[in-house]
């Protein structure tokens, strides 16, 4: 059991490094409109534009995550999870680290954005294979009856690292003074990533490659075309795509309209300090953490659909009425910028938290659970990073474009609520777990 819990802290370690990098964009978000969109170049001066190429920048990273689910799925199936996921743990690391010493767009002009959006696809690559190889080396090694809380804890660290990257700007910012954090203080933030990655990148290392992955290689068993088998053949491309649009779809939506719109829609629309608005996300984070494995493990007792379909409906209902209530609690001062009270809106935060540690916490071990292990990297990475890249990084963009028009909160949720409420159709109906003797046993 200890050895166990040790492999879900050595792959967690590193996962949440790589979710640090990869949100660190987003928190910062704003200021890299200024940084690398500046009106200069673009003839662009309204900050709600220039927030809007940033977030366009953002998105990038989500666009190109299925590409790098098959390029590193296909490796993680061939030559083993071990290596690969060192590989994205790499370059996801470089690239974060590239970032901080890249010229803004006053030094270089267009050069900088370009060079900026490249990053982005890189790192948006490196997530595409890191995230299917963390949670099948976890879930292959997890105890019988405990795969749903091993996963959780591996699922808990996306939360964690967008928690992580508020931490350290807000640290930094601090430290350094906000005019000393805008002008050059911001690449410290993404130079830390040097640090992380060489700890990262020892602790992988140490590790000792999947035991069922090790069987499948000395039985001459280990798939050579994981993709033709995965997505060329009707039984486990049906599977996949229940899975994408009965769940994860669904479950990515519900995860990025909950946190980062949430962020987002406090500082862009409601005007409230940027600082307060990551305090108060950070601090609803940290309480709401332990909610991840409580789900998890509740998955194992009564099944993964039950509690993730159960996230979903409470999304669906749920959303609208809690960013009304967001809303209601900001004054709007004379000056135009919004105040809330710290206690009521970290409350509502963490509200939304609830669906999504519903939806997130036991979405791993169903994938995990739904494919053979010669082709389960492959299988479980496609489906996940289709959802999550796709219609969950959609969100920040879809949503904020419809609030620039001055729209209340329901008009920018609507598009997660409609996808909430999909999934929740398509998983009710045709979705089911594995019966509880097979989901409480080993994973083969």
């Amino acid at each position: 059991m200890a050895t166990c819990w040790r492999t879900v802290a050595a792959v967690s370690l590193g996962t949440l490094f790589s979710w640090y990098d990869f949100f660190l964009h987003g928190v910062m978000a704003a200021l890299l409109a200024h940084h690398f969109f500046g009106a200069g170049d673009f003839g662009v001066d309204a900050p709600s534009a220039l927030f809007m190429l940033s977030l366009l920048n953002f998105t990038a990273g989500f666009v190109v995550r299925p590409v790098g689910a098959l390029l590193f799925g296909r490796l993680g199936d061939m030559i083993g999870r071990k290596y690969t996921f060192l590989i994205t743990l790499l370059v996801m690391g470089l690239s974060t680290c590239a970032i901080g010493l890249l010229p803004t767009v006053a030094s270089v002009g267009m050069a900088a954005p370009v060079m900026l959006v490249l990053l982005r696809l890189l790192q948006g690559l490196a997530l595409g294979g890191e995230y299917g190889g963390a949670v099948v080396f976890v879930a292959e090694q997890a105890p019988p009856g405990r795969r749903g809380l091993h996963t959780a804890c591996v699922q808990t660290t996306a939360s964690l690292g967008l928690a992580m990257a508020l931490a350290v700007v807000l640290l930094l910012r601090a430290l350094l003074g906000e005019a000393n954090f805008i002008e050059w203080g911001w690449r410290l933030p993404f130079l830390l990533s040097a640090v992380l990655l060489a700890l990262g990148v020892w602790v992988r290392l140490s590790m000792s490659e999947s035991p069922v992955y090790l069987a499948l290689r000395q039985r001459g068993s280990a798939s050579r075309t994981p993709i033709r088998e995965a997505f060329g053949h009707r039984e486990p491309l049906r599977r996949a795509l229940l899975l994408l649009f009965g769940a994860v779809a669904g479950q990515a939506v519900v995860w990025y309209a909950c946190q980062f719109h949430a962020l987002f829609y406090l500082v862009e629309v409601l005007q409230v300090d940027e600082v307060q608005a990551q305090v108060m996300l950070l601090l609803a984070l940290l309480l709401g953490a332990p909610l991840f494995p409580l789900f998890g493990a509740l998955s194992d007792r009564i099944g993964r659909r039950p509690v993730l379909l159960g996230g979903l409906l409470l999304a669906a209902v749920g959303l609208i009425p809690v960013f009304d209530a967001m809303v209601a609690a900001t004054v709007i001062t004379p000056s135009g910028s919004g105040q809330i009270d710290r206690l009521h809106g970290v409350g509502l935060l963490l509200l939304l938290l609830l669906p999504v540690a519903m939806v997130y916490a036991p979405l791993a071990a169903w994938l995990t659970e739904s494919f053979p292990a010669r082709i389960r990297y492959t299988a479980v990475s496609l489906p996940y990073h289709l959802g999550n890249g796709w219609f969950g990084g959609l969100v920040p963009v879809i949503a904020f474009a419809s609030l620039s028009h001055g729209e209340v909160a329901r008009h920018g949720l609507l598009y997660p609520v409609a996808v909430a409420c999909l999934s929740a159709l398509v998983g009710g109906l045709w979705l089911r777990d594995l019966p509880a003797a097979r989901r409480r046993g080993p994973l083969g």
